[in-house]
């Protein structure tokens, strides 16, 4: 593989995993900034959307668990990837609304360590269910084979880098897309200047008259659904297991607003960006050191840049 190639294959792997990441990050740093709420049950709502985007995707083999040895073998309903890109969603906001009303609305005055023990406890609960109920088994990704029938399996020749394949790329599309999406409705719509403006300073919105705790629920809603959309395309090209909330979302989540800065969406997008080509560069060469090298990365940021690339310093005071 020439120098180009191989340059050109870290690009896109980078743009898969950097996705992947800022659609964790964003998700966070929306709850994060605006309601100074440290949600660290953010990588089960990952682990959420993975699994029950397996349910939905396809049917697969259970050899242990509770429900194996109830006699059900076969978990899932194999209704295909376009079902669970509507479904898994969907979900996501149910759950972040329950967790925003019953989890965390309850512990918006309590102190930040309360917070921590409370949502990692809930994150803890959610791991031990789903691996009781289901096993702990690691199951294999669930990529989508057609979409409105469109292939989207096997590899596709691409210039300089030859093959690749062909559904990490519309990933990417399909990633970019959901986060353009949020960029908007944040930037240009009412409730994404409220959720800006609470970001910034919650208790001048307040003072304001605008009901800033009724778009709580939306926030944490919107933010549950971001990271279970990650679940399910992160499950689509990784193995799905209990303990990917906590190693491939819950980390990653809070390292990428580390970077970006705490309540920026577009430092959220950015932060993911740049892990995500710092662990695909890594991979591609020394496959070993990939994370240590995204953990020394942030290390330096918080040395030279506390308030991230493009956070503020009145963000989290």
């Amino acid at each position: 593989m020439s120098l180009l190639s191989q340059a050109v294959t870290i690009l896109l792997n980078g743009l898969q995993q950097g996705a992947i990441f800022a659609l964790l990050g964003i998700g966070l740093t929306i709850i994060l900034g605006t309601m100074r709420f440290l949600n660290l049950a953010h990588g089960a709502l990952y682990l959420v959307g993975a699994y029950v985007g397996m349910f939905v995707v396809r049917e697969t083999t259970l050899t242990n668990g509770v429900l194996q040895s109830l006699g059900i073998t076969n978990y899932g309903v194999g209704l295909g990837f376009l079902a669970a890109l509507i479904l898994v969603p969907v979900i996501g906001v149910i759950v972040g609304a329950v967790m925003e009303r019953f989890v965390a609305e309850p512990f918006y005055d309590r102190a930040e360590t309360d917070q921590l023990l409370v949502t990692f406890g809930l994150a803890l609960i959610i791991e031990e269910f789903i691996k009781q109920v289901v096993g702990g088994n690691t199951f294999q990704p669930i990529p989508p084979q057609t979409i409105f029938g469109i292939q989207m399996s096997g590899p596709v020749t691409l210039p300089i880098v030859g093959s690749f394949p062909r559904w990490r790329l519309y990933l990417v599309l399909l990633a970019s897309i959901v986060i353009v999406l949020t960029f908007l409705i944040i930037e240009r719509t009412d409730f994404g200047l409220v959720v800006q403006a609470g970001t910034r300073d919650s208790e001048m919105v307040r003072l304001l008259g605008i009901p800033i705790n009724r778009s709580y629920t939306l926030v944490f809603a919107v933010g549950a659904s971001l990271a279970a959309f990650a679940g399910l395309v992160g499950a689509s090209i990784q193995t799905i297991s209990p303990q990917i909330g906590t190693q491939q979302a819950l980390i990653p989540a809070f390292l990428t607003i580390v970077v970006g800065g705490a309540g920026s969406v577009v430092g959220a997008i950015a932060g993911g960006m740049v892990l995500g080509l710092i662990v695909a560069a890594f991979q591609q060469t020394f496959s070993q050191w990939a994370f240590i090298m995204m953990y020394l990365f942030v290390a330096l940021v918080l040395v030279f840049k506390p308030e991230g690339l493009f956070g503020s310093v009145e963000v989290g005071e």
